[in-house]
């Protein structure tokens, strides 16, 4: 019951939201969405086009990549959370601003500590930066192609959490021959 009081109040916090100017592009906030008991927790970049207008993570064409990732890794949706750095989408999906991520990072730190996931499993470069540097692990920070697929525990006040980062999904959609290293990342996770 806790878990789902945080997550309605971050839900309407990310709504009404004003910290950054990605409120006045936006169509829809997208918190994220999943299992809040979830022990792998998926964290991208940000919203996209049709993230936006359906105010869901993951649902155009780097969602159906996803979507054949997870099958590959016997995981589905209902089991896993999945959510972004940023909350509003960058218009013309821009990589996100420094001043954005900031603003927008109370709200996923706030996911983390209500779901604690076992894992984290960071998609590209954005995202893997923010979250090895928010479990100080500066100097693990590489461009996701030297660091993809590594697993690095950290320890918590909780429990260790495994971050694992991965490249974005959304690779596939440019690249079709990426879809091989993408399996061979998410294989990973029937192992940790």
């Amino acid at each position: 019951m806790l878990k789902e009081g945080a997550i309605a109040g971050l839900r309407q916090a990310v709504t009404n939201c004003r910290r950054c100017d990605l409120w006045k592009t936006r169509n829809n906030s997208v918190l994220g969405e999943g299992n809040l008991d979830a022990k792998i927790l998926f964290v991208g970049e940000a919203p996209g086009f049709n993230e936006d207008k359906q105010g869901k993570p993951f649902v155009g064409k780097a969602g159906m990549v996803f979507d054949k990732l997870l099958d590959f890794a016997n995981l589905k949706r209902e089991e896993i959370y999945i959510t972004n750095v940023l909350k509003c989408r960058p218009p013309q999906n821009r990589n996100p601003f420094p001043g954005e991520v900031k603003a927008c990072s109370l709200y996923l730190n706030s996911q983390i500590e209500a779901i604690k996931p076992d894992k984290i499993c960071a998609l590209g470069n954005f995202a893997t930066s923010f979250i090895l540097k928010k479990f100080g692990l500066q100097n693990k920070v590489a461009g996701i192609s030297r660091i993809h697929g590594k697993t690095f525990t950290v320890s918590t006040l909780a429990d260790p959490i495994k971050i694992i980062p991965l490249y974005h999904p959304a690779v596939a959609t440019y690249d079709p021959a990426m879809l091989e290293p993408l399996k061979k990342d998410f294989s990973l996770l029937k192992e940790t």
